[in-house]
């Protein structure tokens, strides 16, 4: 898991993090989700949905990776990874709970910036 981890930190550090939508901002479709952290993407990289790497960012050093959530999602039959970054233990457990819900189920590995 090490490996991992240093693979995804050497594309974190050689990204640009992109908040598109700031903590307290609401969802673009879904009104009642309110942002809890920033959140945004690691610009010029892709994810399996074809956008950029999804980020969590936490009050911590926004370049160390505390971790990563795993995400299926059944409505949209498809799955990806967000990487948290500069979360507390905290900050990490509310990703979390926000990815879990619906048809979203996710699992928290966590890195060695914890």
């Amino acid at each position: 898991m090490k490996d991992l981890f240093g693979k995804l930190q050497t594309i974190v550090d050689s990204s640009e993090i992109i908040i598109d939508r700031p903590k307290g901002s609401k969802h673009p479709r879904y009104d009642a989700y309110v942002y809890p952290m920033d959140y945004g993407y690691l610009e010029g990289t892709k994810s399996q949905d074809g956008s950029g790497i999804d980020v969590w960012v936490g009050s911590g050093d926004r370049r160390v990776i505390s971790g990563i959530l795993v995400i299926a999602d059944a409505l949209k039959k498809d799955s990806e990874i967000k990487i948290l970054l500069g979360c507390s233990d905290e900050e990490a457990q509310t990703a979390l709970d926000k990815s879990n819900r619906g048809e979203m189920t996710a699992i928290l590995m966590k890195g060695e910036g914890v």
